[in-house]
């Protein structure tokens, strides 16, 4: 009869210990999710980063001229009135070995 209680008392903690590592909400789940929400964090510690400068960027954009010159001077290539445009092309590798 203890044998029998023995061995119940046994399989029963068993099955608890298999419900609180394994089993859903076990555990290794909680430890699995945890890293998953330090992982996004960090992720959104960057975009928030991101957006920070973006921001800054439009706020220039909206208040000053010259964030809009220099923007359309770099991407668009545009020159004001009676400025001559100069281009600096350097030599490729191609170039300089058949002299």
């Amino acid at each position: 009869m203890k044998g029998v209680l023995a061995a119940v008392l046994l399989l029963l903690l068993l099955l608890l210990q298999y419900t609180l590592w394994l089993g859903e909400g076990g555990l290794v789940r909680v430890w699995s999710l945890n890293e998953q929400v330090a992982a996004q964090e960090q992720e959104n510690a960057k975009l928030r980063e991101r957006n920070r400068a973006l921001e800054a960027e439009v706020l220039d954009l909206k208040q000053g001229l010259d964030a809009v010159e220099e923007r359309a001077r770099t991407d668009l290539g545009m020159i004001k009135k009676n400025e001559t445009f100069y281009q600096v092309v350097e030599p490729t590798d191609s170039a300089t070995t058949k002299k």
